[in-house]
């Protein structure tokens, strides 16, 4: 399977009326035909799954890996810094292709929603 690269843009949240493109994420992940994460890919190709959490504000921007327990997916981070693992609601179950979205909550802090801007492969 071919690893595919993800943008999410912030989308419309509360306080936000009109998103913010300059906040999001760039996922490497292996997908499947329907463009839903691939589990059975993603085993072979772990070391390269990557997660990069940009943001304006550098104290925010954050590396690490795309990581898969059970049927649960989380962004983990190396530094204590970057905060805790990410948990994303029933990421499994999203479809990755532009248009789409997918929350996020982010430690110690609210769900926010994103919009898929992107898929291309890596």
């Amino acid at each position: 399977m071919t690893l595919k690269r993800i943008t999410l843009q912030l989308a419309r949240n509360p306080g936000l009326p009109a998103g913010d493109p300059q906040q999001g994420y760039l996922i490497v992940a292996p997908l499947t035909d329907t463009g839903q994460l691939d589990a059975e890919a993603w085993p072979a190709q772990r070391k390269a799954c990557r997660v990069y959490r940009f943001h304006p504000d550098p104290a925010e921007k954050a590396d690490g890996w795309l990581s898969h327990k059970g049927q649960n997916w989380f962004f983990r981070y190396d530094e204590e810094a970057e905060g805790d693992d990410e948990p994303v609601f029933r990421l499994a179950a999203h479809t990755f292709r532009e248009g789409e979205y997918v929350t996020i909550s982010h430690p110690g802090g609210d769900a926010q929603t994103y919009k898929v801007t992107d898929v291309s492969p890596v």
